[in-house]
């Protein structure tokens, strides 16, 4: 005998049975085709959404439109087809000074890529895939990825003329987004037009790791709208040369006023005192962000610091909204 559930089913097998007992055929067989209907009709209802509910791909609770069902999410059953990912190319490579903690800020980029389901990431610890030439198999190169991820980069990269034009056309000519994290303002000193890229040169690190006095001069921005207006922020920050406020959008600075001038680095600090740390800014058409947060293995375990990192790789990415304009110092 098929095995029925619920209430309804154990109407239909307590019927079967009273027909053994000797309840009349014809009465017991009318009884019985009742119950089954019931069944039928139950299962029927079970798969319709019950009122506020919604179905599988729908909102629970939501309430679009008549009958109380919700509103289709992307990907779901009824809704509209999910947002691809992006592709994130993260380079880790030095060939100057090495930080410690550029692996664990290599993984973060991978991780904050998983959680968010933004992007997907690809890792090297070379320049390989810097080149608009034909990959094979299963590499890529700069024409596969939506944004480029330079994290501590140290040194002479020694690209080759196409991989310069490659990178450059990545950013300028493709608009692909350009983040860039900590020592990668430490490179290539012989390529101008690298500076003029990523908004200038690292010059010094002129009180070392120390509790930062911190301005957000930009609170709009996506990265930045997490932070509180004044903070202190325990990193290695870095002085720029080669750098103008007035070809960048600065989204946070030292806060002059809190700095000990009498002991920095000799001849390290800028002497007009306008020490940023972050910055976004256009270069052609694609855009392009820095920060000097992440010189410390604690720096990236840091939830401020990753909400950060996140939120710049969904902006250049243009996934976000954030303004590049120059403007005045802001107190």
């Amino acid at each position: 005998m098929r095995r029925l559930t619920g209430s309804v089913g154990m109407t239909v097998l307590a019927l079967s049975g009273a027909a053994l007992l000797g309840m009349g055929a014809i009465r017991a067989q009318t009884l019985l085709a009742q119950a089954q209907a019931q069944v039928q009709g139950a299962a029927q209802g079970a798969a319709q959404p019950v009122q506020g509910q919604g179905t599988p791909g729908q909102a629970a609770g939501g309430r679009a439109g008549q009958g109380g069902r919700g509103a289709p999410v992307p990907g779901g059953r009824g809704g509209p087809p999910p947002v691809p990912r992006k592709h994130l190319l993260v380079i880790g490579m030095t060939r100057g000074f090495h930080h410690g903690s550029t692996s664990n800020a290599v993984a973060t980029f991978w991780k904050l890529g998983k959680e968010s389901a933004v992007w997907d990431t690809e890792i090297k610890t070379d320049m390989e895939w810097v080149t608009k030439k034909p990959a094979g198999t299963e590499a890529h190169n700069l024409d596969w990825f939506d944004a480029l991820a330079l994290v501590n980069t140290t040194g002479d990269w020694k690209l080759d003329g196409e991989q310069k034009k490659a990178l450059l056309a990545f950013v300028h000519d493709d608009g692909k987004g350009l983040v860039l994290a900590h020592a990668a303002l430490d490179a290539n000193y012989g390529w101008p037009e690298y500076a003029e890229m990523v908004g200038g040169w690292f010059q010094a690190h002129p009180w070392g790791t120390f509790d930062a006095p911190v301005i957000v001069e930009d609170p709009t921005f996506p990265a930045m709208r997490h932070f509180p207006a004044r903070l202190f922020i325990h990193d290695e920050m870095y002085s720029p040369k080669n750098w103008s406020r007035d070809k960048v959008n600065v989204l946070m600075r030292l806060d002059e006023s809190q700095l000990d001038y009498t002991k920095p680095q000799p001849n390290s600090a800028r002497a007009d005192k306008d020490q940023a740390i972050a910055w976004s800014k256009m270069y052609g058409k694609g855009r392009v962000f820095y920060s000097s947060l992440g010189h410390t293995n604690e720096a990236w375990e840091n939830p401020d610091v990753q909400k950060m990192y996140l939120e710049a790789v969904k902006w250049a990415m243009r996934r976000t909204e954030g303004s590049t304009t120059a403007h005045a110092k802001v107190n």
